[in-house]
């Protein structure tokens, strides 16, 4: 097994589970238990996890897992978040779309519609789209973020400055009332940005595990944002809270 595939795993087990035990983890992984303290100590030096005595733990670390190890968490939510999502889009419309599960769910659900143009930085869902005749498909450019699939950075931000967008739908990593939207790297932040700053109409679309959490890096207040589609498990008090901030919140 690669290394990357590897430590990949181990934060996926320790994000499900809550916390993990090297000699666990070297069973699963089919390694020493030499090797897996080796990839808990760097993965801790990143800041990716906290190291324990015999193991690791989430503690108050954000994990962010590359985006093949989200795939199918939630999925139910995020397919209907995806089909309420589409009926804001106007027949003709030019859409942005970041990278993301729920974005990615998005893409494919347009993609059934047609008769659109898309404009995207996320590789996944332009590898998707490309074999889609009837979408319009513009990629932006720019560094690739191998755990996002996103093309981020300063290419990214003055590609999208050129365009119009008539709506834009971001994810996000957290979401709360007080700090906005956030994401795990500053740099996508910016670039999500680019995409809201081109947009006549900012839509975030996330499931409710992300409302109420702050990771690292703003993407925007919530007086940036005009709607958040997200599933049924919101709580009162949270959709309140968001409301206030002039944001229409849309239940899937």
């Amino acid at each position: 097994m690669l290394k990357a595939d590897r430590t990949a795993r181990i934060l996926s087990h320790v994000a499900e589970v809550g916390s993990a035990d090297v000699h666990a983890l070297a069973e699963l992984l089919n390694v020493s238990a030499a090797t897996v303290r080796r990839d808990l100590q760097e993965l801790h030096d990143q800041g990716r996890l906290h190291r324990t005595r015999g193991g690791a733990v989430v503690g108050n670390v954000n994990l962010e897992l590359p985006l093949r190890h989200r795939h199918g968490k939630q999925q139910a939510e995020k397919r209907r978040i995806a089909l309420a999502a589409e009926r804001l889009v106007p027949d003709g419309a030019v859409v942005g779309l970041t990278g993301g599960t729920t974005t990615s769910e998005l893409a494919r659900v347009l993609a059934e519609r047609g008769g659109i143009t898309i404009m995207t930085n996320a590789v996944n869902i332009a590898a998707d789209l490309i074999v889609r005749p009837e979408i319009r498909l513009v990629v932006v450019g720019g560094n690739a973020r191998s755990a996002s699939y996103e093309l981020v950075g300063p290419a990214a931000e003055r590609m999208l400055s050129q365009y119009h967008l008539d709506i834009a739908f971001i994810g996000v990593d957290g979401l709360t009332a007080s700090e906005g939207c956030t994401t795990y790297d500053e740099m996508e932040g910016h670039t999500d940005r680019a995409f809201l700053r081109s947009a006549a109409r900012a839509v975030v679309v996330a499931d409710s595990t992300k409302v109420g959490r702050v990771t690292f890096a703003e993407i925007c207040p919530l007086s940036e944002v005009h709607d958040l589609v997200t599933d049924d498990h919101l709580t009162a008090d949270q959709e309140e809270a968001i409301a206030a901030c002039g944001v229409r919140v849309l239940r899937a």
